[in-house]
Formats: C-alpha cells, sequence, structure tokens
C-alpha cells in the first residue's frame, strides 16, 4: 500500500466517520501523488443544532410549498434520485374530481378556524341505568381521567367489542342471562378494519383507516394523475337502542391514526400524514364531502431531515364542536396526554447538509489537532490565504501531509495513525451522544381550544409513554443514551426535569451505565425505574425537587417490562425472569410478577415473586398495558398468557409442534401475602398458530369477564368457579350494517 492510499484512508474516515479501522504501513522512502478533495471541503459554514426555535405559522400555501421545495433540493442535491426527476405542481390545493368539495387557497387564521366552546360538557361517565347499579373496571390507563382507547369498552351492564368491520354489543350482566345483543358492520373499505374505541354513556367513538382519491393534472400535462392520502375516520355512534344504533356523525382527518385519548366529553386525535412534495395536501377536517376545519399549519425554521403534517383533532362529542391545529415536523411517535396538555415526541433526525459539514468539523477537529505542531501551523496558514481557490489551497496542504508523513519513521507514522484514529473516534462517539436526541412538542388543551406552548429536546430515546409524566407544572422525562466507539457500546440513563415552557431545570444522567430502560413509572413525586443488562435494577428516585436523586436500589435476577402502583409504597413489576446460563449470556426464562416494597426508599425490597411458565411464556401486558386487569379493593389481578407446553407428534403434518395454553392467570396480591394464585382460565389449548386479537379482562360485580379471540368467559371473582362462556363469531349468520 502506497501513502496516497493511506492519505485516502484517513479522508475516507473524515469523510464517512468509520470506526475501528486499523492501518497497514509501508516504509518510510515509499512516496505518493497529491489525493484531491472537492472544494467544498473547506466551506466551514454550520448548520445551527438550537433547539428553542420559535413556531411560525404559514400565511399561504405557495409559502409553504417553496419551504417543502427548498427542504427537497437539499435532499436531492445529498442524495440525487435514481431515473427521471420530480416535476413540481405549480396548481394550489388539488382539488377532487367529481367531489364537489371546495377549498380555499389561503391558510386560515386559527381563531377563525375554532369552533365555538361548548357551554357545558360531561366532565364524567355516569351511569344510565338507575341506583343501585354494579362496580365495574374500565381501561388501565397512565393517568387518571384521561382514558385511552382499545378495541373493548365496558360500562355496568354491557360490553362493545370491535373486531374486522363489525361490532358487538353484549348484554353482559348479569353473567348467568349474559347473551350477545347485536352484531353490525360499519361500512368500511374492504382490507380495513375498526381500531379502537372510546365509551361515554351512549356514544360510542370508532377509530377505522380509510383513504382518499383524487385526480389532479400535473404540470405542463393533460390527462389527470392520481393522488392518494390516508384519511382517519373517527365515527360516532349512539347506542341508547343496543338493538339499533344509529351513527351520529361521521368525521375524517387525512393522515394514519397515532394515538386517542378521551378527557370527559372531549375526544383529541393526532394523525400523521406525508407532505407528498410534490403536490402537497393540507390535512383536512371533513364531515362526509363537507370540509370542517382547515387547519393552520405551523412549522420551525431550523431543517429536519423529513417532514410531516401531525395534526392534533379536539372534537366535543356531545356538542358536535370540532377544531384542528396541523403541525410540519417529523412523524410523531409517542404521544403522552395528561389533562391538560398534549406531549408529541420522537426521535431527532438530523437534516442532510449537517452530515456535510460534519466531515468538514471532523478534519479541523480531530484530524488536524492529531498532527504535530508544525504541520498544523502550516495548514492553518494556507487555509488561512481567502484569495487562493480552495482547491489550490488543498492541493498544498495534501503536498505538506506526504511531505510530512515521508520523513517519519515506520514506527512514527503507526503511532500518528493510530492518534489519529482514536481522535476520530473519540469525535464520532461525542457526536452521536449529542445527536441522540428527543425532541417533544407541547400542546396545551382546553375543550376545543387548542394552543402550542413550546418545544424542546433532551438527550437519549424514550422508551414508550411511561418515561413521561406531568405533575404540576414540571414535566418530567426517563431516556436511554446510547453510542458507540471503537471499543463497546456505550449505554446509560437519564432523567430531565422541564418547566411549563420546556426549559430544563434539573437532571440525573448515567444512572445504570452500561444497561437501558426497561420500565418507568412516575408517582408524584418518585419515579420507579427499571433498567437491565444481566440483572434487574430496581431505581428509586427522588422528584420531590428540580434535582432528581437515586434514594435506593435494589438488584435481583430477571426485569420488569411494566411497573404498577399497587399502593404509595409497593409496586407491582411484570416481566421476565433471568438466569446465567454455562456460556456466561443470560437465558430468559417465563412471565414474573413480582411486587415490591419501597416504604424504605432508601432500601427497597421484594416481597414475592412468581415465574410463570418456561421459556417462551408470554404476556400482552409486556408490551400494552391495557392488558392488565387490577383492582385492590377486590385483590384481584388478571394477567393474559401464552404458555409454551409440551412438544406433541402431529401424525396429519408428519413433524413435531409445541402445545401452546392461552388464557388468564388470576392472581390475589397484597402486601401481607404476597402473590397468590387464585387459578386459571383457560381459553385456547393447542398447537398450531393463534392469530387473534388482543386478550382482555375486566369486572362487573362480582364477575370477572375474560376475553381473547373468539371466546368471552364469565367466572366469579372470588373463586374463579365458571359462570357462563359466549362464542363472539358466528360465520353463519347474517351481519346486518349500520348506516
Amino acid at each position: 500500500m502506497n501513502f496516497k492510499i493511506i492519505i485516502s484512508i484517513i479522508l475516507a474516515i473524515a469523510v464517512v466517520g468509520s470506526l475501528g479501522l486499523y492501518f497497514t504501513l509501508m516504509p518510510s522512502n515509499t512516496s505518493f501523488t497529491p489525493y484531491v478533495v472537492p472544494t467544498t471541503v473547506f466551506d466551514t459554514k454550520s448548520i445551527s443544532l438550537d433547539n428553542s426555535q420559535e413556531i411560525k405559522k404559514f400565511s399561504s400555501y405557495d409559502e409553504l410549498k417553496k419551504f417543502l421545495q427548498d427542504a427537497q433540493m437539499t435532499s436531492i442535491q445529498q442524495y440525487p434520485t435514481h431515473g427521471g426527476s420530480i416535476t413540481l405542481d405549480r396548481t394550489v390545493f388539488p382539488t377532487p374530481w367529481n367531489s364537489g368539495e371546495q377549498i380555499t387557497t389561503a391558510l386560515s387564521d386559527p381563531d377563525q378556524n375554532s369552533a365555538p366552546r361548548p357551554e357545558s360538557a360531561p366532565t364524567e361517565i355516569t351511569s344510565d341505568y338507575g341506583a343501585g347499579t354494579p362496580s365495574y373496571s374500565t381501561t388501565n390507563v397512565q393517568v387518571k381521567n384521561v382514558d385511552e382507547p382499545d378495541y373493548i369498552k365496558n360500562d355496568e351492564k354491557y360490553a362493545y367489542i370491535v373486531s374486522g368491520d363489525k361490532l358487538t354489543i353484549i348484554d353482559a350482566y348479569p353473567a348467568e342471562t349474559a347473551k350477545i345483543i347485536l352484531k353490525v358492520g360499519l361500512d368500511i373499505p374492504q382490507g380495513y378494519g375498526l381500531q379502537n374505541i372510546f365509551l361515554n354513556k351512549n356514544l360510542l367513538t370508532i377509530f377505522y383507516q380509510d383513504n382518499q382519491e383524487m385526480d389532479y393534472i400535473q404540470e405542463y400535462g393533460f390527462a389527470p394523475s392520481k393522488i392518494y392520502t390516508p384519511l382517519t375516520h373517527i365515527t360516532i355512534l349512539d347506542v341508547s337502542n343496543k338493538e339499533s344504533p344509529k351513527i351520529v356523525k361521521d368525521y375524517s382527518v387525512n393522515g394514519y391514526y397515532n394515538s386517542a385519548r378521551m378527557i370527559g366529553g372531549m375526544v383529541y386525535l393526532v394523525t400523521v400524514n406525508d407532505v407528498n412534495i410534490p403536490r402537497p395536501i393540507i390535512p383536512l377536517v371533513r364531515e362526509q364531502n363537507t370540509v370542517l376545519v382547515n387547519p393552520p399549519v405551523y412549522y420551525f425554521e431550523n431543517p429536519d431531515q423529513y417532514y410531516n403534517f401531525n395534526t392534533v383533532t379536539a372534537i366535543d362529542i356531545f356538542n358536535n364542536k370540532i377544531n384542528a391545529e396541523t403541525f410540519l415536523m417529523s412523524n410523531a411517535g409517542t404521544v403522552y396526554v395528561s389533562n391538560d396538555n398534549i406531549y408529541i415526541t420522537y426521535q431527532k433526525n438530523m437534516p442532510y447538509n449537517y452530515y456535510q459539514n460534519l466531515e468538514k468539523d471532523r478534519f479541523f477537529n480531530a484530524i488536524l489537532p492529531s498532527l504535530p505542531q508544525d504541520i498544523q501551523d502550516e495548514i492553518k496558514t494556507v487555509i488561512s490565504d481567502t484569495a487562493t481557490p480552495q482547491q489550490e489551497n488543498w492541493n498544498k496542504v495534501s503536498d505538506l501531509l506526504q511531505d510530512a508523513y515521508n520523513r517519519l519513521s515506520s514506527s512514527d507514522r503507526s503511532k500518528l495513525f493510530q492518534k489519529i484514529q482514536t481522535a476520530i473516534s473519540e469525535y464520532d462517539s461525542k457526536v452521536q451522544e449529542q445527536t441522540l436526541k428527543t425532541v417533544v412538542h407541547k400542546i396545551s388543551i382546553n375543550d376545543i381550544s387548542l394552543k402550542y406552548v413550546a418545544k424542546t429536546e433532551v438527550p437519549g430515546r424514550l422508551l414508550n409513554q411511561f418515561s413521561m409524566d406531568e405533575s404540576g407544572n414540571r414535566f418530567r422525562i426517563a431516556t436511554t443514551s446510547e453510542y458507540y466507539n471503537q471499543y463497546k457500546t456505550v449505554q446509560f440513563n437519564n432523567v430531565y426535569v422541564l418547566d411549563e415552557s420546556l426549559n430544563q431545570v434539573g437532571k440525573l444522567e448515567k444512572i445504570a451505565e452500561d444497561e437501558t430502560i426497561y420500565s418507568a413509572r412516575f408517582m408524584g413525586e418518585r419515579l420507579y425505574l427499571v433498567t437491565f443488562k444481566r440483572i434487574d435494577p430496581f431505581f428509586v428516585i427522588d422528584l420531590s425537587t428540580d434535582v432528581p436523586k437515586v434514594l435506593g436500589a435494589l438488584k435481583i435476577p430477571g426485569y420488569s417490562n411494566y411497573l404498577h402502583p399497587y399502593d404509595a409504597n409497593h409496586i407491582i413489576g411484570i416481566g421476565k425472569e433471568t438466569k446465567d446460563n454455562q456460556y456466561g449470556g443470560t437465558e430468559i426464562l417465563g412471565v414474573k410478577v413480582a411486587l415490591f416494597d419501597v416504604t424504605d426508599v432508601s432500601n427497597p425490597k421484594v416481597i414475592d415473586v412468581k415465574t410463570i411458565g418456561k421459556q417462551g411464556t408470554d404476556s400482552e401486558i409486556l408490551s400494552d398495558h391495557k392488558a392488565l386487569l387490577f383492582d385492590k379493593e377486590k385483590n384481584i389481578l388478571s394477567i393474559p398468557i401464552t404458555e409454551q407446553g409440551e412438544t406433541v407428534y402431529n401424525s396429519d403434518v408428519k413433524y413435531y409442534e409445541n402445545r401452546v395454553w392461552r388464557g388468564f392467570y388470576v392472581f390475589g396480591i397484597n402486601p401481607s401475602d404476597g402473590i397468590t394464585l387464585k387459578g386459571k382460565i383457560t381459553h385456547s389449548n393447542s398447537t398450531g398458530y393463534d392469530y387473534s386479537m388482543p386478550s382482555r379482562s375486566f369486572y362487573i360485580g362480582d364477575t370477572l369477564y375474560t376475553v381473547s379471540s373468539n371466546l368471552i368467559k364469565m367466572n366469579d371473582v372470588s373463586d374463579l368457579h365458571p359462570i357462563n362462556e359466549l362464542r363472539l363469531r358466528d360465520t353463519s349468520k347474517i351481519v346486518q350494517y349500520v348506516k
């Protein structure tokens, strides 16, 4: 290898940030010819990474379109398209052919879009069935009074289940006479399914996906082309008459469903839609073909790698009022909703041209300082000559480097190249750490009124919605930072405290180094945090002030994927058991349920642990908290379980299969007795796959209802003796579609 190749390798590292490369050095008498780099190397203009950009509103469609086109051209220059060019249409809004829909070309002021606020809206769900009705459970949610959608909802008498395009209404209580009252289909597009529902008094709010097809003529063309945009439908169904439900409203919003919450009679929906740069389609809120809201579109001036329209829609389901606002930013990821605010988060994506500048910065801040001082001084003198063309300056720098390397012995060159490699590795690791950030947007909610509040960024990435919490005027967030160097993956965890404007007022960083967050639960002035690598560190973190601090920690085998409060001093953890294997690794076993005592915050303890099944056993709760039923007063904890059983020979297909048990483990749990298995409720016990809808539990009165793909079972809460069961599907029946 000659020195030309060696120089090329060094510069390649500077360009792409490669890690862990080792250099093979030639004898000191080897010479080489100049290596030429692009003239942009010495263009040191930097990209701002400031996270406090002021939000702005597009004043017109043309302004929005130009913003996106400029962003696209930056992307195309960095990554040219393969074959053909993109034609940008000059027409204002794409108007659907034959739809009768009229859309104005100007983006309106948000106050003009806002529907009048309702004089009054229900703040809680009340009974329609008179006095003496039984108590009942509701969906397991993160924030009190903030309901989360699910595929099944119930009140003190009825259960409502959506699956495919059908809604099933069950007269569930009393269990002895339980029956399916009605199964109706909604007229939705083929291939789509009803996704989630809310229940409030006698109104069901149902979400499902659709798509809208639009025709338009491309610039200088003559034949219509197609544009397709996803639609999220919000269908409000009156189920006062269980045998004949009626559609009250059918709204639609451009974009894919991301998340939704219900507070009192208000439903808040977040949808995400691609910007479709050649022909931007502004998200609109419609009822049938009538546009109800033409949302203002807000943006930030700092560049982003990807853009989407993220629309927040507020719906007063009782007073038929609706409002929406759209934000041009990256694709909305994890959403957290308190009683007063919506927090939209996503992983930060650096703009394309940031990496161009990174290559230059790496050379001047990592490679150049690694060179002997006399060479650094000579190079700085050359590049300070602004009167000479950049390419000529680089040729001089290349000659200086070549001469310097030729004067070194083989040993000295090896040391120098190792020094450069180390500097590059350290530089890239620092860049990774600084650029791995979570973006947080805060939007206040008050009935149908929406108001953007603030934006910030915090280091690291989120696990899920339970990594965030609002308490008073403070927002708390837990993240995992992760980056790579030439030796290992570096991991640690952080907690940040932000004020009402999302300014950072406190932090605790580098918790449990070399581990990652597996679960988090904020409870008042404490955060319970579980990290994992080979054991389960359970941390108790104080949040009574703006400066978080670790109060205590407990290390046990296994880990918890989900933490649930039992009371102020006890926490339930649900996850997996583990053990060390003979190869020095960690073997994951069955599902683990643990009860932690945090009365002494400096010395948390495990009261009891129960392990379910062997390796391969799983529970939906590990990824979906809505699968859990827990009630302290009734002393019941119901968990859906898929348990791996024995291997059996299938003579029909002539191979061995695992028998799989699917059902529910039901526990009693309290600090004095620990965790006690009340019993198991079997839903299936067979081989093969089960492509089922999620499993859920709920209770009405003293009856426990467990629901799986095609079965709802009713058992007594106290001793689990069977009461009744219903099959949810009967393909031989004709289903009437609701109108």
